[in-house]
């Protein structure tokens, strides 16, 4: 007999100023290359061997199986900013999207977005024992959304409805993501907008996982922040300030 996984109920979602952190090397243009060459004549040889393997090219070329080129988004502010995050997915996937296809992730609060963030990265200096304070930018990008999504939180939109906790596990990543995937592809096929629940890295906040792009709406780029993390053993001290944005 096959298993199905409890679904949420949905609940109508209006949101202002969400945020979402991503790394400020990838604002000018969705690409880094501008930073590895000022030459001409290279930046075009690079610009053609990204597009060949940047799989937001690819997706609005239509050539990734995960999501159709109609489902993406042309034409408006920031679109290969919104566009990449469905088309860039982590190869294990993430807490509600598998390898195939990407999610937009933001966190009602900056607060639970730092959080998030800061906790993946420090995961990563710990699997390479890295005890030395690291420093990284990012740029806070705000989305508002009008719309309805399935709901983990519980009746006091506080804490996670009981049903739904195996959906927020905190670890082992990404073991503790297989019942939240498969959560995630059932709700996917039947056409759903996507999820709010709580924040498993920020307690008291609120995090989102929108499945479609034409439903992020309003994008601009507001702060940005230098993050530094240092870890040591199962210590881990963060830091976050504002710092300027140069000129485009």
């Amino acid at each position: 007999m096959a298993w199905w996984p409890v679904i949420p109920p949905i609940s109508p979602v209006h949101l202002r100023s969400t945020h979402r952190l991503i790394a400020a090397k990838y604002s000018a243009d969705g690409s880094v290359l501008s930073s590895i060459s000022d030459n001409e004549s290279m930046l075009a040889d690079l610009a053609e061997l990204d597009g060949a393997t940047n799989d937001r090219l690819l997706g609005e070329e239509g050539l990734l199986p995960g999501i159709s080129v109609h489902e993406l988004v042309y034409g408006v502010r920031y679109a290969s900013i919104v566009n990449a995050a469905f088309t860039h997915k982590n190869p294990a996937g993430s807490r509600f999207n598998d390898e195939t296809r990407g999610a937009w992730y933001a966190g009602v609060e900056r607060a639970t977005s730092i959080a998030e963030v800061a906790y993946h990265r420090a995961r990563q200096l710990a699997n390479i024992d890295w005890k030395e304070e690291e420093r990284s930018a990012f740029d806070d990008y705000l989305a508002d959304f009008t719309t309805e999504f399935h709901d983990l939180r519980g009746d006091d939109r506080e804490g996670v409805a009981p049903p739904f906790q195996k959906f927020l596990k905190p670890d082992p990543v990404p073991a503790c993501y297989a019942e939240s995937q498969q959560v995630a592809r059932k709700l996917l096929a039947s056409r759903s907008n996507g999820l709010i629940y709580p924040s498993v890295r920020n307690p008291g906040g609120t995090c989102i996982a929108c499945f479609r792009p034409a439903l992020v709406y309003h994008v601009r780029r507001d702060a940005r922040l230098e993050l530094r993390i240092q870890v040591d053993g199962d210590s881990v001290r963060t830091h976050t300030r504002k710092v300027p944005i140069p000129d485009e």
